[in-house]
């Protein structure tokens, strides 16, 4: 298990991610993916209101309304959801109002009393970041959110969020959920990562696999043939450098009887205040794969490797 930053969150070390609910997985397959996951021993779930709005005929939501009424039919008492603001068609930014009602949507769908992370999910330049912060720590402080924490913000608004609610009096931030895995982590281990380390923040990353590349699904140059709705965004990785990463991957989990995801989020999972990477599963053979991530232990030789193998391969 480990903490969430200075919260009293502890969770298993892999969030399933939600994003794929009523989207490329329906009703039956979340449910499933969800009941396996946690027989599997996790207990955290990610998601956000706004998903699946992209998809036709879609109005946002439906991840969380999937969430919620697996949660009413199953009973689990110890499940940490967390999910986001910002991006719902009917609830755009994060001005106090916004917030608010945000935040009560969300409860509904989820059915639950108390959201126990809830995340900016991308800084809104339009709204005077004192009255985000205020908002957040309203909804503490009235008890409609345990904890907060922000998605996608630079390390400087990072830093000034921090400021702010010190000044302010309210909570902190417990959590920052980036884009970072061993295809993009310059930019994260750079800034984000010292900055977390000074204020005792959790890293809770997304895009954990790169888009599905580090799967190893895509061993060749064609990632973009495969009809899955990320293969396009997959073939990006798919280079001779990034192909090299899938080679060590395979080698390197091969020697501990795992799959080559099992690999890279266990890679992800072991850097430096990194809690929890976010992995989803739209197939039920997908689970054990996720759920080996939160586990298996690299040898220091086999980051250090993936670290050289990695550190051209992307962004």
């Amino acid at each position: 298990m480990t903490t969430l930053g200075t919260s009293d969150l502890s969770v298993f070390p892999l969030a399933l991610g939600g994003n794929v609910f009523g989207w490329t997985a329906d009703r039956d397959a979340s449910f499933a993916i969800l009941d396996a996951f946690v027989d599997g021993g996790g207990d955290f779930i990610d998601t956000a209101d706004s998903y699946s709005a992209w998809v036709p005929g879609h109005t946002g939501g439906e991840s969380e309304r999937l969430i919620g009424e697996w949660l009413a039919a199953r009973g689990h008492p110890n499940i940490v959801v967390a999910t986001k603001v910002s991006q719902h068609p009917d609830f755009r930014g994060l001005s106090a109002t916004t917030v608010r009602a945000a935040a009560e949507a969300s409860l509904q769908r989820l059915g639950t009393d108390t959201i126990d992370l809830y995340y900016a999910h991308f800084d809104d330049a339009d709204t005077p970041l004192e009255e985000t912060v205020q908002a957040f720590g309203a909804l503490v402080t009235d008890g409609l959110v345990r904890h907060v924490a922000v998605s996608n913000y630079t390390p400087a608004r990072v830093a000034e969020w921090l400021r702010i609610a010190d000044d302010l009096g309210v909570a902190r931030p417990v959590a920052i959920q980036p884009h970072y895995n061993l295809m993009h982590r310059s930019e994260v281990e750079a800034d984000l990562v010292p900055l977390a380390e000074r204020e005792n923040l959790s890293l809770v990353p997304y895009f954990a696999l790169a888009k599905g590349f580090l799967t190893g699904k895509y061993r060749s140059m064609d990632a973009a043939a495969h009809d899955t709705p990320r293969a396009a965004a997959a073939a990006e990785y798919a280079t001779d450098a990034g192909l090299a990463v899938i080679d060590t991957l395979a080698r390197i989990g091969d020697a501990h009887g795992a799959s080559i995801a099992s690999t890279a989020l266990a890679w992800l999972r072991m850097q430096p205040t990194v809690a929890a990477p976010i992995a989803s599963a739209s197939r039920l053979d997908q689970v054990a794969s996720l759920l080996e991530g939160g586990r298996l232990e690299l040898s220091a030789e086999e980051l250090t490797e993936l670290d050289r193998v990695s550190a051209t391969a992307g962004a």
